[in-house]
């Protein structure tokens, strides 16, 4: 069955999650990173950034952050910011078109699979060169997958992907052979930086190796140069890159303490690009000359989860979530007393979506949303008699006790960085106690939040996903081999295990000739999430980003129209970025993709700045991928 793409814009999306073969990263590596990544912000806050004037340098791309890098070793990274900036650097095997999302070339231009699905075969393209001048052959991802089969350390970040995987082999220096244990419906959609082999084999211990020998050699569109911790990473472009001369000769992602500091920046025209903006800032925004906002359709979902009961996957039980949330009847009655068109608007002055559904509407092929008597709407009133009839009793203070006497008052940790989910957080205590349900609001960092987490010290805890083309991922999280193997070692956001959900988790997996039906499984994955009311989806956020027109003609959104910049599972924003008028003196022309028409379909697209969020196997700071 051969398959080939040209070499049109692309995309790369989040890995397989294979049941039964868990490979994640370990507790170390996750637990308490926000907390450390903000103290580290905040110690840099006050330094001069390095290159900080890239917004005014005609041929330099300078994006506003507030979240530190965790690593530059791709093999290890877990922030949104440091895989954002990975996929700038190093091209994945197969990546998504940016403006259709579907899957197209990017190191292999090609690939064929078995009539049975088990043997894929990628052609690699002719002709490319790591930024060092060495050619990229089959061996180059061929090492990158067998490092990470062969080592927990080079695992930590994407060792789901290849969980599946029974043999890698580079055929020849054109041909790369990858063996499954069993069909696998994600063969192109496996977001893996490959790395180079001649630089990496050299690499001792991939858990201490920092990857901050300068210039990194990679294979994308820009190369990191520098790094001066919690004040700028900068990166140059790559005058080789196989797709063409770039628009800007320069990346610079620069720190700023929070995210209004980052819009004054761009109002200042210090920056060029800022993202993650509040209504309130995105509406301050319009109009003001020079800069233009994006109000893109939300891919993420902002959800909050119920802890039903905290086990490992031997069953142990640990925690003390309180013991009514097992009860699926407490759970839905929840759910009812949230009037979602009450976030939508009071919260995100309507720049938002109600959710249902686990995916997006963004995504319509897998979108699902509950019809007749299956939906938990808004009904405070059928909350509250549901509640009557299962034996919760209301006290004389108007708070309800359990069948077996157990007082409703329940702990919800909500993220003191996210004024979104603090002003969710707020109205969900009025709305639950609605229902006799009394809540403990605490609005906490990230850090704690983490940690009463992974303890199952918790009631009710936000949360919230990027959603890819592909959703193999976010849905690979709720699976019963998700669950932690000891306390504190778990890979997803709840702690939900249901034999059904597995099994349609596998199906789904494992469908690779019919899309139709692989995206049934899929919603009917989406239906028994929503019945059992552990994880609770509220919301689909629009992205609200912007950018100095003056400083950038056009560049391109994911997917096109009506997509976002950041947050994106490519570097098209900034790869396909052009500099405005007055720019093009310092650096010549239009770029090789401008005169080949592919950044003619973005022409006045927006511009992209930096949502910054944690990217954990499980819920610590909101934003994840």
């Amino acid at each position: 069955m051969p398959i080939a793409f040209p070499p049109s814009p692309t995309r790369s999306l989040r890995p397989a999650r294979r049941p039964g073969r868990p490979v994640g990263p370990r507790r170390t590596a996750l637990r308490g990173t926000a907390a450390a990544a903000a103290l580290a912000l905040a110690a840099g806050a006050g330094a001069a950034p390095a290159a900080a004037d890239g917004g005014a340098d005609e041929r330099t791309l300078t994006v506003a952050i507030s979240q530190p890098v965790d690593t530059l070793n791709p093999f290890l990274a877990q922030l949104l910011i440091s895989t954002s900036i990975h996929k700038s650097v190093y091209d994945p095997l197969v990546a998504y078109d940016a403006e259709t999302n579907e899957p197209t070339g990017a190191l292999a231009e090609s690939w064929d699979t078995s009539e049975d699905g088990l043997t894929w075969t990628y052609t690699i393209r002719d002709g490319m060169t790591w930024t060092d001048g060495e050619p990229i052959t089959a061996e180059d991802p061929a090492f990158t997958f067998n490092a990470m089969m062969e080592d927990s350390e080079a695992a930590t970040a994407n060792g789901n992907a290849v969980a599946n995987f029974e043999k890698v082999t580079a055929v020849d220096d054109s041909t790369l052979e990858i063996e499954l244990a069993e069909p696998q419906a994600t063969m192109l959609s496996l977001d893996v930086p490959i790395v180079p082999e001649h630089v990496w084999s050299e690499v001792e211990d991939f858990g201490e190796f920092t990857n901050e020998d300068f210039p990194v050699v990679g294979s994308g569109p820009f190369t990191i140069t520098g790094h001066e911790p919690n004040q700028s990473i900068t990166l140059e472009a790559n005058p080789d890159y196989w797709r063409g001369a770039l628009g800007f000769e320069r990346l610079v992602f620069r720190y700023f303490a929070d995210k209004d500091a980052e819009v004054e920046a761009l109002r200042k025209g210090e920056v060029s690009l800022a993202a993650g903006l509040t209504p309130a800032q995105a509406d301050s925004l319009e109009g003001q000359e020079g800069i233009t906002v994006n109000n893109a359709t939300g891919k993420r979902f902002q959800a909050f989860t119920i802890n039903p009961g905290a086990q490992t996957q031997d069953g142990e039980e640990f925690g003390d979530g309180h013991p009514a949330l097992q009860d699926k009847t407490l759970r839905q009655a929840i759910m009812m007393a949230i009037d979602k068109d009450e976030l939508v608007e009071n919260v995100y002055g309507g720049y938002a979506e109600p959710a249902e559904g686990y995916i997006p509407k963004r995504y319509d092929t897998y979108y699902w949303e509950p019809e007749g008597e299956d939906r938990l709407d808004f009904d405070p009133d059928a909350a509250n008699a549901m509640l009557d009839e299962a034996g919760y009793e209301t006290g004389d203070d108007g708070v309800r006790t359990s069948p077996d006497g157990d007082r409703l008052e329940l702990r919800m940790h909500v993220h003191n960085d996210r004024p979104d989910y603090v002003s969710m957080g707020k109205i969900f205590v009025e709305r639950l106690a609605d229902i006799g349900i009394e809540v403990d609001n605490r609005t906490v960092d990230p850090g704690v939040l983490s940690d009463a987490l992974y303890d199952a010290e918790y009631d009710l805890i936000w949360t919230g996903w990027s959603v890819n083309p592909d959703p193999d991922y976010v849905l690979g999280i709720h699976t019963c081999d998700a669950l932690p193997e000891e306390p504190g070692t778990m890979r997803g956001d709840a702690y939900f295990c249901d034999e059904e959900y597995d099994e349609l988790y596998e199906r789904q997996l494992a469908e690779w000739e019919d899309p139709g039906q692989r995206a049934e499984y899929i919603k009917q994955m989406q239906a028994v999430l929503y019945e059992e009311a552990v994880v609770n989806v509220v919301t689909y956020a629009n992205t609200m980003e912007a950018y100095r027109s003056d400083q950038i003609a056009s560049t391109q959104v994911q997917p096109d129209p009506g997509g976002n910049l950041w947050g994106q599972d490519g570097h098209w924003s900034f790869s396909m970025a052009e500099p405005a008028e007055g720019r093009q003196d310092a650096g010549g022309g239009p770029s090789g993709w401008a005169v080949a028409g592919i950044a003619a379909a973005a022409v006045v697209v927006v511009g992209g700045a930096v949502l910054l969020v944690l990217r954990r196997r499980a819920a610590t700071a909101e934003d994840r991928e």
